[in-house]
Order: structure tokens, then C-alpha cells, then sequence
């Protein structure tokens, strides 16, 4: 065996763990399944190997839930408990509904925004030549309800078959609140039914706050709802409502709090068992777009919440094809090797502008890492809530 030279670049193993339940000591949890997979299918740790944990999981082991009575309480505290209007929620039973519930409950009448054709992560309710053939404009044009049904009809999802605009209306009647719904893209087209407002928005909410704020509103953005506890339920101080999960049709699972603890205290155990330095991170949605659908996955606020240090920043990558096919055109063989390996070698901390490094996204190493584990541990019955990278660091000359 005289060639030592590595034959496998990047790998993603989905790590098989037991059922979590709060109160369970999830660091250490971690570490022995992590060891158990090490140890059964023949492979060792090495440096800056990734362990990462979705956030599902550490929610759950903390205890994060919330009853719709809770935010019915933190909503109508905050909000007053009479007209609210609810602005731009993600249409998804799984992400809003529990949530809406609870809102709902809060309030005497909602005034439900959606925007239109599609919601923030790409869930479709119009397509654009539905749009185009009515002769609306959705930068400018506002459809009440009524107006929506004799233009478009019953519109149900493309994935669910749900017509979320009457399962949305429904819920809220069910919770005691009168509704009405207007299609709108202006933040400021519901201080026109009320000035009392939750923006369910997740990536645009500062913009849309500051709008509406300028307007003279009394506005919440989702992550300003349970960022305490109330009467004893779990609670988010930087995302409140935001990332969080049906867990029953009336609690929700938050986004987990106070993970930085957990994932330094994974790295130390396994630095103990094993002596190597690995980087460690919560994950939840990540961050792609289904070509089909149109659906952007990313409905939680950030992909990882907490991760360690060696998990900072872009990556700093040089194209091979591209060396290849310019800098290099007259090498073939052992010659083309050496003189990219020279290259990678080389180069310095700052690609910006880098003929060599275009086209190599530098999106950052939590969101490209999360994606990579979403889609190992999938959303079903794969029970790999743990997902082990190995290789992520390497270059071609390693």
C-alpha cells in the first residue's frame, strides 16, 4: 500500500439515535451515539470532522413548548385584545396554523394579510399567469376576499391540497374571532382596518416593522411574541414565535434557546474521548429552493442558531475547472496536479474578485453545512436527528 493518498473527499452521515425526550442529557446523548456510529461502521474521528444536531431535538430536550393559550395571553397583552391584523404569514399547517390558533384567540377580529401570488418562502397561492390573465398588478392592486374568489376561485397547494386561504379563515372563526382576509404586498394597506399589528414576515419583518412603526403602529413581529415565559410555558428571547413547529393541534415546539452551551460542551467531550478537535452546530431548515415547487425552505429564522468557533465565516475555495481549462490548458496528468496543488497552496484569505474563485458562492459555512445536513436527516422517519461531515475542510491537496 505505498499510495497513502486520500480517495474520498466530503461525506455526510445521518447518525442513528434514540428518541430524545425533554430533560434527557443531550450533549452527552450525542457524543455516545456519535462514538456507537465511529465504532460500528469502522471509521475514526479526525480534526474538524462536523457533528451536527438539529435544533428539533434540543428544543425538545429543553422542554420549549407553548400552548396557544400562551400566546393567546402574550398577543392580547401586547396588542389589546380587540382588532389585530396578522401580516404576510408562511401558508404551512406544520409552521402557522398552531400559531394563528393562539393569536386568534387573543383577538376579537382578525384581519388576515396574505401576499400574493406566493408567501415569503415561495408557497404558491396564484401562479403569475393566473395573475397576468386577470390583468392584475400585485405591486399595486389589493383584492378582498371577494374579489379573490370571483377572479381565482378555490386555489388549493400544489403539495398539501389545502386551500390555505380557507383554512386559515376557518381556524380563526373556530378560535371565536371574527376574520376578514385581503390579498396585499404594502405593509401599510392594514392601517387601514387597524393599528394594531403582528408581521408574521420572517426574513423581511425589520422592513416591514420600520414601515409600519413610521406609520404610527402598534406592531409585533413574531419574534417579539413569547420572548418570556407565561404562566410557566417555554418561550425564545431573540425569536419568540419564530422557527417554531406544531408539536399538537394546540401546543408548538419553539426554536431552542441557549444552545451555545450545548455545542461547546459536545466538542470537550468528544476532545476527551477521542482527542480530536471537532466543530459542532445546531441546524434547522436549510437553505434551498425546490426547483419544482418554487418553495424556499428556509422558514426558520437562521439555519444554525449556535455553532462553534471554527465554524466562522465563508468558504475560501479556488475553481478547479477553471484553473483547468485557463491557467493551466497546456498541462495534462501529474504536471496539471502539481501546478493546481501549487495554486491551492497559494492563495491567499481573500478571493474577492478571483477570476479562479467565481461561481464558488461564498455563502456561509453554517447555511451551506445546514443544507447539507437537512437534506441527509430529511423532514421523516429517517431517525438521524445527528448528522457526522467528515472531509468539509479538505482541499484537493490533502
Amino acid at each position: 500500500m505505498g499510495d497513502t493518498e486520500r480517495r474520498v473527499g466530503t461525506v455526510s452521515r445521518g447518525i442513528r439515535c434514540p428518541i430524545f425526550r425533554e430533560g434527557d442529557n443531550l450533549a452527552q446523548m450525542v457524543t455516545d451515539s456519535v462514538l456507537a456510529a465511529a465504532d460500528s461502521e469502522g471509521f475514526c474521528l479526525r480534526d474538524r470532522d462536523v457533528i451536527c444536531v438539529t435544533e428539533s431535538v434540543v428544543a425538545r430536550c429543553q422542554g420549549n413548548y407553548a400552548s396557544i393559550d400562551a400566546i393567546a395571553a402574550d398577543v392580547k397583552a401586547k396588542l389589546g385584545g380587540e382588532t389585530i391584523g396578522i401580516v404576510w404569514p408562511i401558508l404551512s399547517r406544520n409552521r402557522f396554523a398552531i400559531c394563528l390558533r393562539g393569536m386568534a384567540k387573543g383577538a376579537k377580529k382578525v384581519v388576515l394579510m396574505l401576499s400574493y401570488p406566493s408567501d415569503e418562502v415561495g408557497n404558491a397561492l396564484l401562479t403569475f399567469d393566473q395573475i397576468d390573465e386577470a390583468g392584475i398588478n400585485p405591486y399595486s392592486d389589493v383584492l378582498t376576499l371577494e374579489k379573490y374568489r370571483e377572479l381565482f376561485g378555490e386555489n388549493k397547494h400544489q403539495f398539501t391540497g389545502v386551500d390555505y386561504v380557507a383554512y386559515y379563515g376557518d381556524l380563526i372563526k373556530e378560535m371565536g374571532a371574527e376574520v376578514e382576509i385581503i390579498f396585499a404586498n404594502h405593509a401599510d394597506e392594514i392601517l387601514k382596518y387597524t393599528n394594531n399589528v403582528i408581521t408574521c414576515d420572517i426574513h423581511t419583518r425589520a422592513r416591514t416593522k420600520r414601515i409600519l412603526k413610521a406609520a404610527g403602529a402598534n406592531v409585533y413581529g413574531m419574534d417579539e411574541i413569547l420572548t418570556s415565559s407565561i404562566d410557566g410555558n417555554g418561550y425564545n428571547e431573540k425569536y419568540g414565535l419564530l422557527g417554531s413547529n406544531k408539536a399538537t393541534e394546540d401546543t408548538i415546539k419553539l426554536f431552542p434557546r441557549d444552545c451555545q452551551g450545548l455545542v461547546e460542551e459536545i466538542q470537550a467531550n468528544i476532545l476527551k474521548a477521542t482527542g480530536k478537535n471537532v466543530e459542532v452546530m445546531i441546524y434547522g431548515d436549510g437553505a434551498f429552493k425546490d426547483p419544482v415547487g418554487k418553495i424556499w425552505e428556509l422558514a426558520d429564522p437562521v439555519v444554525s442558531p449556535a455553532y462553534t468557533s471554527g465554524l466562522e465565516g465563508t468558504p475560501n475555495e479556488l475553481k478547479l475547472k477553471y484553473l483547468a481549462d485557463n491557467d493551466y490548458a497546456d498541462l495534462n496528468g501529474e504536471e496539471l496536479k502539481a501546478a493546481i496543488s501549487e495554486a491551492i497552496k497559494a492563495k491567499d484569505g481573500d478571493l474577492v474578485g478571483n477570476m479562479a474563485s467565481e461561481g464558488t458562492t461564498p455563502r456561509r459555512l453554517t447555511d451551506l453545512i445546514g443544507s447539507l445536513c437537512d437534506l441527509t436527516s430529511g423532514s421523516g422517519d429517517k431517525g438521524t436527528p445527528v448528522v457526522l461531515i467528515q472531509g468539509y475542510f479538505d482541499n484537493y491537496t490533502n
